[in-house]
């Protein structure tokens, strides 16, 4: 608890991608940066979900893993020295005779600052718990929710449920070095890309791993360790599944919490921007990345990044209006480049 009040240009909600590349535009324009984050790391969805797994569409990046992304960019914003708040969501928002903010984290800190950047992804989210019961028990010694390491699960016999992406990816990227896996989905149809249904039943008539048709009725095992799991099948019949991990991927529960009484205008839990500043609905708050919504919005990473840099030329233009402001590159301007350090 404490009742200091920090001082700084720009607060940002969110330390994903977005969020980190935010801060490298903002600082280019001298501007400071507070960020404030739920996990107890940089990196959001990418570094809570799927540190490990590549991603693919990042410019000249052919493959980078969720964790490398959030590394680079760590690197890339080291010269504006930002502060981080960790295991912290924002409680409060007041605003100001001036138009500035006095931002309230769930830790009591106060944080003054003249804009704020909704950058939260879809909010704070969690995954959602399978119907199974019991599970609880099982959680984070047997049963878990995403990789973070994968070599945790190496020599393990590894049931995955569910249909989409992230079950088949992790379907195939865990298989060179698991003991064994299994894939269990409700029906023979999938939600992933087709590449990867395709190299998983080729695994399946190779023999190479087990799948089935199904629903988790109940896991088996003590102390936190699953031996099993009880399956009720597509035809009604029940087996049993011995395995000692179990990976349920059944999607995101997604929570905008206190950023819901706001006052912004909201869209099915998205806030509207405009294309040109990315200004929210109330002056001096912007949102980019996956948290907005705006004709043509691709839920993009590569997007966000194209979101952050107008965001922050329209928010040096909000905190100094009377500042000219001339656009550089950092290619062939000196004085950014000193920024830099370079």
């Amino acid at each position: 608890m404490s009742d200091t009040i920090a001082e700084t240009d720009v607060v940002i909600v969110g330390a994903g991608p977005v969020g980190l590349f935010a801060v490298f535009e903002l600082g280019l324009l001298d501007l400071k940066c507070h960020l404030i984050d739920i996990l107890d790391r940089p990196g959001g969805q990418c570094a809570e979900l799927y540190p490990e797994k590549p991603i693919y569409d990042i410019p000249a990046w052919p493959e980078i893993s969720g964790q490398g992304l959030t590394d680079r960019l760590m690197e890339q914003i080291q010269p504006f020295g930002p502060e981080f708040h960790f295991n912290r969501m924002v409680a409060g928002l007041e605003k100001q005779d001036d138009g500035s903010f006095i931002v309230t984290t769930d830790e009591d800190e106060k944080i003054a600052c003249k804009v704020v950047v909704i950058a939260a992804g879809g909010g704070s989210f969690q995954p959602k718990r399978p119907p199974v019961p019991g599970i609880e028990e099982y959680e984070d010694t047997s049963v878990f929710y995403s990789v973070r390491r994968m070599e945790e699960f190496r020599d393990e016999d590894i049931l995955i449920v569910g249909g989409g992406d992230s079950a088949l990816d992790w379907t195939l990227n865990l298989h060179p070095i698991a003991k064994s896996v299994t894939l269990l989905h409700r029906r023979d149809a999938f939600r992933a890309a087709p590449d990867s249904v395709n190299k998983m039943r080729a695994k399946v008539e190779a023999g190479e791993m087990a799948m089935h048709l199904g629903q988790v009725t109940g896991l088996n095992g003590e102390n936190g360790q699953v031996t099993s799991a009880t399956v009720k099948t597509s035809e009604g019949d029940m087996i049993d599944v011995p395995c000692t991990r179990v990976l349920p991927f059944f999607g995101l529960t997604m929570k905008l919490g206190p950023i819901a009484d706001w006052g912004l205008n909201l869209d099915q839990n998205l806030i509207p921007v405009d294309t040109e500043k990315f200004a929210t609905s109330e002056e001096g708050i912007f949102a980019i990345g996956d948290i907005n919504t705006y004709p043509g919005k691709l839920k993009l990473i590569l997007s966000g990044f194209h979101e952050a840099a107008l965001m922050a030329h329209a928010a040096k233009k909000h905190i100094a209006p009377d500042e000219r402001i001339v656009f550089q590159y950092t290619t062939s301007s000196t004085s950014l480049q000193k920024k830099l350090g370079v």
